[in-house]
């Protein structure tokens, strides 16, 4: 793995987990559903804006359209409307540690179900991460808002994990990633409108806090780390491209912790350092069975 490609993943890595932070202060002064729709068509548009810039058209296959599609649903209308709808319960760093499970759902997922071959290290890997997750969730489970939160975080990382076994052939498809990104950007918007219509009351408090927070997760997380992590993955593989998750309860929780002054417990140290080694032993594995493949 060369320099550039690891600057990329602990960049995407960074601008992922911070994305959590930002959300917490638009969900605590705006209808949920409602401004994520209003991000998505936004960061769609811009997206398709620069694709057409760079010569790329809206001309795809059924497999990318396919994969517009279930990304669109899974990844923008599931998985970050269910997070962002769950912290207004919880707080932000425990909803980033919660995502950062994704490395270790999709290798459970192929072990059970599709039949991966999973050496020791990896089972460790998966006993140690979700053993993390426990340490932390125990310590959190104050009310019963808390367990909806926790069960909707759940929920969204189970819906990118489905999304992401399924698509993770995109890769080899054509060259139009930045249009496929706007697209499905898109997707997640018009999937979501009509839901916010139905079970919202529309509210914005609009703030200077919530101006930068929507312009960064707009622009930074929505539509800047979503193309490099699209990017990376087509550089050095899925496999490879996943280990760079195990940051992701690291940066979430400093940056929680920087921005919003949420409090940090021994709980939750502990928890985050086990869920990172447990995610890097998965992915070594994973790694490992690859090359031998």
């Amino acid at each position: 793995m060369d320099f550039r490609s690891i600057l990329m993943g602990i960049s995407f890595s960074f601008i992922w987990s911070s994305a959590f932070t930002s959300a917490k202060i638009l969900v605590t002064a705006a209808s949920p559903l409602m401004v994520l729709s209003l991000r998505f068509f936004i960061s769609g548009l811009l997206g398709i804006a620069l694709a057409r810039v760079l010569g790329q058209k809206i001309k795809l296959n059924k497999g990318e359209w396919t994969v517009v599609v279930i990304i669109g649903i899974s990844q923008n209308a599931i998985y970050l409307a269910f997070n962002f709808i769950a912290m207004q319960w919880i707080e932000a760093s425990l909803a980033a540690i919660i995502a950062s499970l994704l490395p270790l759902v999709v290798a459970a997922v192929c072990w059970i179900f599709m039949g991966e071959k999973t050496g020791l290290k990896g089972m460790l890997g998966l006993t140690v991460g979700f053993g993390g997750v426990l340490v932390i969730m125990l310590d959190k489970l104050s009310s019963s808002n808390a367990y909806l939160g926790m069960t909707l975080c759940l929920i969204a990382v189970a819906a990118l994990a489905g999304a992401t076994l399924y698509v993770g052939r995109m890769m080899n498809l054509n060259n139009n990633v930045v249009m496929i990104v706007g697209l499905q950007m898109l997707v997640g918007s018009i999937t979501l409108f009509p839901f916010s219509l139905i079970f919202e009351t529309w509210n914005i408090e609009l703030s200077t806090s919530f101006v930068l927070a929507f312009l960064y997760t707009t622009l930074v997380p929505g539509l800047f780390g979503t193309l490099i992590w699209f990017f990376l993955v087509r550089r050095i593989g899925p496999v490879k491209a996943a280990t760079f998750h195990f940051l992701n309860p690291f940066f979430g929780v400093l940056v929680a912790a920087f921005i919003l002054s949420e409090p940090l417990s021994i709980s939750d140290g502990i928890g985050v350092t086990i869920i990172m080694a447990g995610i890097l032993l998965v992915q070594l594995s994973r790694k490992k069975l690859a090359k031998e493949g």
